[in-house]
């Protein structure tokens, strides 16, 4: 009999799962698979939208990383994810790290000031727990080089390499070998064609600059997923994480505060880091995560 196919994502802070893969989330949920998102910070540096929510980062009773726990619960139980969310480390083990150069880089709790062999391990030991067929992350830049998302890409190669080692980390669970590891990014077609047709725009917001968004040239990108069928769930999802996203009427777009426009896309796009490719499309690319995978 085969195994329930198991898939794991490793984010940084609470919106980034939704953001970048809240439609492979609800369309795997919806196929049967087991679907774990596994959250590195509470996200306590976010920038927040409007006045409404500004109380949450006033002086030194910062609250915000708590408040977004339960943004982040709203938004998986959307996305059809059960048992809430999950922290590396368990929630507040380490703290959002903000941009490169902020104060917030310095504080002693920081995701990026952690010591590698900690973080490490605390990832063994989910990756030998959970025992995930698949594994999502970001790339080597951290899709937009924010300084937590380099340190996830780090710290999940690190671990999948030795999750499988007897030798690494004894006492933290039975080794586990990863089939194939992913990480999420945009095809630069995808993203050009989606701003193209996003049409008028809410008051205040304004188009990228050209380049502003990251984007990875169409022949990197080796997997596709259709998230057409769950965009309702996505959607959700995004306004679920209303101290950081504001989804535009109609749900085409959506910004930051920035209020950069973004495009609420058909696909979701992957580039195969680690693991052999299954099955391919006409396009030459993967169309299931797990194809290939022995279950």
């Amino acid at each position: 009999m085969s195994e329930r196919p198991r898939l794991l994502l490793v984010h940084a802070h609470p919106d980034d799962e939704t953001i970048t893969t809240g439609g492979t989330i609800a369309v795997h949920v919806a196929a049967g698979a087991e679907v774990t998102v596994l959250t590195c910070t509470l996200g306590e540096e976010g920038e927040v939208i409007g006045s409404r929510w500004a109380g949450l980062v006033a002086g030194a009773g910062n609250s915000l990383g708590g408040y977004r726990i339960s943004e982040l619960a709203t938004a998986l139980a959307h996305l059809g994810v059960t048992g809430g969310p999950r922290f590396l480390g368990g929630a507040g083990r380490w703290r959002d790290s903000g941009m490169a150069g902020t104060p917030a880089a310095l504080h002693p709790r920081s995701f990026v000031q952690a010591r590698d062999d900690a973080v490490e391990q605390a990832m063994v030991s989910v990756l030998r727990e959970l025992r995930p067929h698949v594994v999502v992350a970001y790339d080597p830049a951290g899709s937009y080089g924010h300084p937590d998302h380099v340190r996830v890409h780090r710290v999940t190669t690190a671990a999948v390499a030795r999750a499988g080692d007897p030798a690494a980390f004894p006492g933290t669970g039975e080794p586990w070998s990863v089939a194939k590891v992913y990480w999420t990014v945009v095809e630069r077609t995808a993203l050009v064609e989606g701003l193209a047709a996003l049409g008028e725009l809410p008051p205040g917001w304004r188009l990228p600059a050209d380049g502003e968004l990251p984007s990875e040239p169409d022949e990197r990108v080796d997997a596709v997923v259709d998230v057409r069928p769950v965009l309702a769930a996505k959607l959700a999802a995004l306004a679920a994480h209303a101290t950081q996203v504001t989804v535009a009427p109609g749900g085409h777009a959506f910004a930051l505060s920035n209020d950069v426009a973004q495009p609420v896309l058909a696909e979701e796009h992957y580039v195969l880091a680690h693991g052999r490719a299954g099955e391919l499309g006409p396009d030459g690319r993967e169309h299931d995560l797990f194809a290939g995978v022995d279950l």
